[in-house]
């Protein structure tokens, strides 16, 4: 774990910042702001020269640094960044240097495998409905941390990633916890480290209560790494309030709930007033990519979700369409997961067709056959081919579904283009 340090900690130290992606370029507007010049940047891709590679001498201009602040996309499990620790250096992230001297009691963290964004963004939309100023940030958006972020709020809730939650030592007053289910394996070392990393946030002093997806049995089983003061919630709870957010699908309705109940916890005025927070739902816009209707041609819908990199929300996805032929497009990026899971909640959906998509698309082919027999399976060259394929099997009412349960990477850059490609192929077909 690292050490418990503040911004304001690295004022007359030798910083090094590592990693320049997003939020690279946050801290590094951070430390200018405090008038605090890096030592020495670092990346594993050097953009340009002033960027030192990693392996062609960073990590020894890095030794000599005081600090380093990395990006979260650096492993705590690299053996690097190890040698970096046992060396006596310091490794921390922006977010554990902002919680270590941010208010905490008006932090509300969002994490979870699936369902983190868009419960932040649920969350953020209902404050601003009830009149508080709302800064979304972390793995959503804006970093908190970062000069160009408002300052002049009432209360920051903050999207966390697994790979954030390693950097943190002190929590917020509230983490809600939307799923949890495998994921990133590659980059936790396995999947018993990558449960502990993902709710390592919930155990952190200062963390006062947590709220959890009542209806998920993995987090009913890891319980004991949820801290002491939970608050379980479950879609089958809804009052009614959520169709004023427009949302398909019951994990979605739980999004919302959970939402609530953090922002509840949190002490956000009029959060536990049923007419009000009815009034602050409407109008909710949603997130791209995330089970967002994109178009209907001959009266097949097709369907946008490709936000989703697992099981989990693939399988949400499919469950918005019960009593509807589906044609799923599902596969990608090949990080080795388990898609067992996959053929288990499938299994007896004789009114659906997947259609595997390369690179991990003929080993998730292989375990539906096996595991989901009732599921016509179908291995396709591309996502253009795959969208045409799905459209004439779902004529003349059915559903196209792009929900990958993958990662875009190789492909595509990253899952907003592999959206528009699906898009521009459903224009065509029109």
């Amino acid at each position: 774990m690292p050490p418990t340090i503040s911004w304001s900690d690295l004022r007359d130290r030798r910083v090094g910042v590592w990693g320049l992606g997003v939020e690279g370029r946050a801290n590094l507007r951070k430390l200018a702001a405090l008038g605090i010049p890096p030592h020495v940047l670092v990346d594993d891709r050097p953009a340009d020269e002033s960027v030192v590679g990693t392996e062609a001498g960073g990590l020894e201009a890095l030794a000599e640094c005081d600090v380093v602040v990395k990006s979260p996309g650096i492993a705590r499990t690299r053996e690097d960044l190890r040698a970096l620790e046992d060396a006596g250096v310091p490794v921390t992230g922006g977010l554990g240097l902002w919680l270590a001297e941010a208010d905490r009691e008006r932090v509300l963290c969002i994490t979870g495998t699936k369902g983190k964004s868009t419960t932040t963004a649920i969350a953020g939309h209902l404050a601003t409905g009830l009149g508080q100023r709302v800064l979304l940030g972390g793995n959503f958006g804006t970093a908190p941390w970062d000069p160009e972020a408002p300052q002049d709020v009432d209360w920051w809730v903050v999207e966390t990633s697994s790979y954030q939650a390693t950097d943190v030592t002190v929590g917020p007053a509230v983490v809600a916890v939307t799923s949890l289910s495998q994921d990133h394996l590659d980059w936790h070392g396995g999947i018993d480290r990558y449960y502990r990393d993902k709710l390592s946030l919930c155990g952190r002093p200062g963390v006062r209560r947590v709220v959890a997806d009542g209806d998920s049995p993995l987090l009913r089983e890891h319980a004991d790494l949820l801290g002491p003061s939970v608050r379980w919630i479950s879609a089958g709870a809804d009052p009614g309030w959520t169709a004023g957010l427009g949302l398909l699908g019951e994990h979605n309705v739980r999004n919302a709930l959970i939402a609530r109940a953090a922002l509840v916890e949190l002490g956000v005025p009029g959060a536990d007033d049923d007419e009000r927070i009815a009034a602050a739902a409407q109008d909710f816009a949603g997130l791209g990519s995330r089970l967002r209707p994109v178009g209907q041609v001959d009266g097949v819908d097709f369907v946008d979700d490709s936000l989703s990199t697992n099981v989990l929300p693939t399988l949400a996805a499919v469950d918005a369409f019960r009593g509807r032929r589906v044609a799923l497009l599902v596969g990608g990026h090949d990080r080795g997961i388990d898609y067992a899971p996959l053929a288990e909640g499938l299994a007896g959906r004789a009114d659906l067709l997947a259609l595997c998509l390369p690179d991990s698309g003929p080993r998730i082919a292989a375990v539906l056959r096996s595991g989901a027999p009732d599921v016509e399976v179908r291995e396709v060259t591309d996502l253009a081919e795959g969208v045409r394929t799905g459209f004439e099997w779902a004529r003349p009412d059915g559903v196209v579904l792009l929900s990958p349960a993958a990662p875009s990477f190789g492909r595509y850059r990253n899952y907003v283009e592999r959206a528009a490609d699906f898009v521009r192929t459903v224009e065509s077909l029109s």
